[in-house]
């Protein structure tokens, strides 16, 4: 008789996991950069509550680019690439010409010169104090503010001086009793005379000159409006003048009309209108 034994029977089961698999770390770099992107947020806000202007516009500037990529400023396509001519029109201030109005042999635009600056700006300003000099002399003979007045009494009623940005105006103006022109653009007895006397003051002077023609409002509206005309044909006859006086007409720059456009006086149609200017350009 064989030996019975009741040894335990053991079960092993294995336990197998199935992985769902990787999904990647995608979502780990947006997130990264959402946060980021809210710690600048908060940031500027707070930046923008607790600095005064000044302090952000110092932010604003640290950040702003101070090298320029080209010297000479443009980036047109055109025959000059950008560039001008004209030293005013460009940041570079290399040009050689000018382009302002009336301009003459003291104001023209000039290009480096290559000597000390310094230098170069005490020239100018001995050159603009001379000439500021000279204009004021110019206006003091014209209004008898001085000993030496080369106008005489009559005249100089119907002389008035200012000064502008161009450089001293001298208006040759109409009374009402004594007018300056008749039939229109005909000049007067009185104004030849003015014509004689202010190209004897303007030979004390060098400086160029530019005639401008006015005339006032009419009191109706008609059909051709003939103050362009008339006023333009009043600045040649003042040109005519000076230059039958001697003024050389080199000088001259320019000869305009206004019409009834610029006004001396606030009533338009006042005889006060009816004038010439001779601007003494700087």
């Amino acid at each position: 008789m064989g030996v019975q034994t009741n040894a335990p029977v053991i079960i092993k089961k294995k336990k197998i996991i199935v992985a769902d698999g990787h999904h990647g770390g995608a979502w780990k770099v947006a997130y990264a950069d959402f946060v980021t992107a809210m710690m600048a947020f908060f940031m500027l806000m707070w930046l923008l509550n607790a600095t005064t202007e000044k302090q952000r516009k110092g932010v604003a500037d640290y950040f702003s680019p101070t090298i320029p990529i080209n010297r000479i400023s443009g980036g047109g396509d055109g025959a000059f690439g950008g560039d001008s001519i004209f030293s005013e029109e460009i940041m570079a201030q290399n040009g050689t010409g000018a382009s302002k109005k009336l301009p003459t042999a003291s104001n023209k635009a000039k290009g480096a010169s290559g000597v000390n600056d310094k230098a170069d700006a005490k020239a100018d300003n001995d050159g603009s104090d001379t000439e500021a000099a000279s204009l004021t002399s110019l206006e003091e003979m014209l209004s008898a503010n001085s000993g030496e007045s080369m106008v005489d009494q009559d005249l100089m009623r119907h002389v008035v001086t200012k000064r502008t940005e161009e450089g001293l105006v001298i208006e040759l103006r109409s009374q009402i009793e004594t007018p300056l022109f008749k039939n229109g653009s005909e000049p007067t007895d009185l104004m030849i005379a003015l014509g004689e006397m202010l190209a004897r003051v303007l030979e004390t002077i060098s400086n160029d000159i530019a005639i401008a023609g006015h005339m006032r409002a009419q009191p109706i509206v008609l059909r051709e409006n003939v103050t362009w005309d008339i006023s333009i044909d009043r600045a040649g006859q003042m040109r005519s003048l000076l230059s039958n006086a001697g003024f050389p007409e080199d000088r001259i720059r320019t000869v305009r009309g206004h019409a009834s456009q610029i006004p001396s006086v606030s009533d338009q149609m006042n005889i006060v209108n009816d004038r010439v200017e001779i601007v003494v350009l700087r």
